[in-house]
């Protein structure tokens, strides 16, 4: 599931004050980058299965390996896992309403946060 429109498309914001922000929103980096993508993820764990919220990003200048990237934000997605096969982010997928709201939310309160930084 896309959430489009929500202001963070297209954000350019220093890879380390991004993560600040991530991280107070209990968005995990870890070990998903390589020196020109992110991806921050938050994992949520319901009885209608695991689910992931995904905000990725591209540098747009220097190198994220070296902590000086400027990171372009792409829109954010809402994915379901499956053992093993990883994570579905189709129209096919059941969404939990609730889910959905706190997602919106937490996407709410980061671009608001990511503001001060642009």
């Amino acid at each position: 599931m896309k959430f489009e429109n929500t202001g963070l498309e297209g954000t350019q914001i220093d890879l380390n004050q991004l993560t600040h922000i991530m991280e107070e929103h209990g968005m995990v980096l870890a070990g998903q980058w390589d020196y020109e993508r992110v991806t921050y993820d938050r994992k949520f764990e319901l009885k209608e299965g695991v689910y992931y919220l995904r905000v990725f990003g591209f540098a747009t200048k220097g190198d994220v390996g070296a902590d000086d990237a400027i990171i372009e934000l792409m829109t954010p997605l809402l994915g379901k896992h499956y053992y093993p096969h990883g994570v579905e982010y189709g129209a096919d997928e059941y969404f939990p309403e609730s889910l959905v709201k706190t997602c919106e939310k937490l996407l709410a309160d980061i671009k608001a946060e990511t503001v001060h930084y642009v």
